[in-house]
């Protein structure tokens, strides 16, 4: 199978979706855990494809999702956490900018992504992210390929946060950050990045969406 996220023949921008962790708060996969009948990695791939125009590529274990018929590429550094997973994205792109989500944000929507997206393309920047009062976003957002080098040795030198990473880029000047007064446009309740680590964040995610399609 042929994935314009490793051509970049049709697009300047690709869609990854991360996909390789533990989820050992959460005591199963999850990735499989379904919404409205659908699963949480179907749901990411779906928006990532939306919003880039090309197929998405899965960055994690490729006997677990091939199964449904993604481009599966397995993670260089499996036990590195997130970040280990963007370096392989960016490893493996050859799209200028790419669209990194991680499996377990149910809130996120097409338009946002959209807007981010959009950002991405008119900026000078090598990163775009929302950021909020005390931290950045990073598993939703755009790199750029030439972002690379400065992951990829975070990682071979045993750095495993991915805000540290962020941080690195900031320094650098190489960062642009949406502000909450623009991202929250697309969500009034501020949850647009709220991910699910534990049983109870998938109940919540679950009673809030109540049967609706979540797209």
């Amino acid at each position: 199978m042929t994935s314009d996220a490793l051509t970049g023949e049709k697009s300047t921008f690709a869609g990854f979706v991360l996909a390789g962790g533990k989820s050992s708060r959460m005591g199963r996969d999850k990735a499989l855990l379904e919404i409205d009948r659908m699963p949480m990695i179907s749901r990411a791939v779906k928006l990532a494809e939306t919003a880039t125009g090309g197929a998405a590529t899965v960055i994690g274990a490729p006997e677990t999702f091939r199964e449904f018929g993604f481009q599966v590429v397995a993670d260089d550094w499996p036990f590195a956490g997130p970040l280990g997973g963007i370096a392989t994205a960016l490893r493996v792109t050859n799209s200028e900018w790419n669209l990194i989500l991680a499996c377990d944000l149910p809130h996120l929507s097409s338009e946002w992504l959209g807007y981010l997206i959009h950002r991405a393309q008119s900026s000078a920047a090598d990163a775009v992210l929302a950021v909020n009062e005390h931290w950045t976003e990073p598993l939703c957002a755009a790199y750029r390929k030439n972002c690379e080098a400065l992951v990829r040795d975070a990682v071979a030198n045993g750095r495993r946060k991915v805000q540290d990473c962020v941080a690195g880029l900031r320094r650098q000047g190489r960062l642009e950050c949406v502000e909450p007064s623009e991202w929250k446009a697309f969500d009034s309740d501020g949850t647009l990045f709220k991910n699910m680590n534990s049983p109870q964040d998938y109940l919540d995610a679950k009673a809030r969406f109540g049967g609706r399609a979540i797209l």
